[in-house]
């Protein structure tokens, strides 16, 4: 059933880096959303009505507001959509994280009303009118959301969307709801006792906690998270394997949206290679992670000193030097400048995010350890700190 509804409504499925693909994508999950809810809705609501069952109306009106969490996510996906303006650079994917975190808030708001009205039912219980209807009903809309929920995580899945797997993982809650809500229906069916209240705080708490972690799944990349190992390893051996590139270091990932990728990095390369030859390089590897990769890649040179042996002496000294303070240190751009009384030892210092030392002990710890070896030795350090999960400087 899903794939027949990819094929009838999204044109070149599999083109998901197409934000007019995606679209398409948020369009038909949306849609798809809208109506079951609206029939769910209805239905649920007769039933309760006529049963006199709190948990089933209450379950009628989550289904509501599931169908209005769906407008949220179509409206957020045709945002989403529009191109880059001038008051957004950027373009306006990042719409697509706050529809998610929206459809979270309602998925809690959900959850404590539901708990309000259970709690209510359980001090002021009323007897119900339930027939074989009613369960046939809530078994038909257990499954339902369960093929929803299946069908919103096989979308998400295929686009990478945090808004389609939130409504993904509030419609696995809808199942659990509404089983709660037939368990209690048929126990009182079959032996007249009123469980309507005590399942329904079960289940709005169940909802509620759900709730919180798609708030944490959503927010993250509104923060500003540290992109994935997997993505920082590709990026690492993508570069790495061209020729001329000695090393990397500096990696910064910016994520504006699904597919709004853009990153800067410093590469090394040889001091004597010709200037010209090695821009062209540059130029040819970002133009390579845009067309492979998506990736707007913007890229420093760095021209390094291979064949002087002082300078290598030198290197290997501090490296030394900085690796009896923390192995996870590393050094990059590393200058001898030799004067009449005194060398300076020019280098940025790579830092993990969790190291605990401030910058100016770092740079005080490292320049003693250097004067240990040669008092004339002068080190100019910058502390670069990390804005990856793990810090990046790697040399050939």
């Amino acid at each position: 059933m899903t794939t027949f509804l990819i094929r009838l409504f999204v044109k070149n499925p599999e083109d998901i880096k197409n934000p007019f693909v995606r679209e398409r994508y948020g369009l038909l999950g949306s849609w798809v959303g809208i109506c079951c809810n609206l029939v769910l809705f209805l239905s649920k609501l007769l039933i309760g009505l006529i049963s006199a069952s709190v948990s089933i109306m209450a379950d009628a009106v989550n289904n509501l507001s599931d169908a209005a969490s769906s407008i949220v996510t179509l409206v957020g996906f045709k945002i989403s959509a529009k191109p880059a303006d001038e008051d957004h650079p950027f373009g306006h994917a990042r719409v697509e994280y706050i529809a998610g975190l929206v459809v979270s808030f309602i998925i809690i708001f959900l959850g404590i009303q539901l708990g309000l009205s259970s709690i209510n039912k359980i001090f002021t219980p009323e007897p119900m009118s339930v027939s074989l209807v009613t369960i046939i009903v809530l078994i038909l809309s257990i499954l339902m959301k369960l093929w929803m929920s299946f069908f919103n995580r096989n979308l998400g899945n295929r686009i990478n969307s945090s808004t389609l797997k939130a409504t993904a993982t509030d419609s696995l809650n809808d199942v659990i709801a509404t089983s709660g809500v037939l368990i209690s229906v048929i126990i009182y069916f079959f032996t007249s006792w009123n469980l309507d209240g005590y399942i329904g705080v079960v289940v709005a708490g169940f909802i509620i906690y759900s709730g919180i972690n798609v708030i944490r799944e959503t927010v993250s990349p509104l923060l500003g998270e540290a992109p994935t190992l997997e993505l920082v390893d590709e990026i690492q051996n993508k570069l790495l394997s061209y020729e001329g590139v000695l090393g990397i270091h500096d990696l910064m990932v910016h994520n504006y949206g699904p597919n709004r990728c853009f990153a800067s990095v410093h590469a090394e390369v040889s001091a004597t290679e010709n200037i010209l030859v090695s821009h062209d390089l540059i130029d040819t590897i970002e133009r390579d992670f845009a067309l492979e990769l998506g990736i707007h890649l913007v890229i420093h040179l760095d021209p390094i000193i291979q064949d002087d042996e002082l300078t290598n002496t030198l290197h290997s000294l501090v490296i030394n030097c900085i690796h009896e303070i923390d192995p996870l240190l590393s050094i990059h751009d590393f200058r001898a400048v030799q004067g009449v009384t005194h060398t300076n030892l020019i280098f940025d210092i790579a830092v993990p995010h969790n190291f605990v030392s401030s910058d100016k002990e770092l740079a005080y710890l490292v320049n003693q350890a250097v004067k240990n070896y040669d008092e004339s030795f002068h080190c100019v350090i910058t502390v670069d700190r990390s804005y990856l999960s793990t810090t990046i400087n790697t040399t050939k």
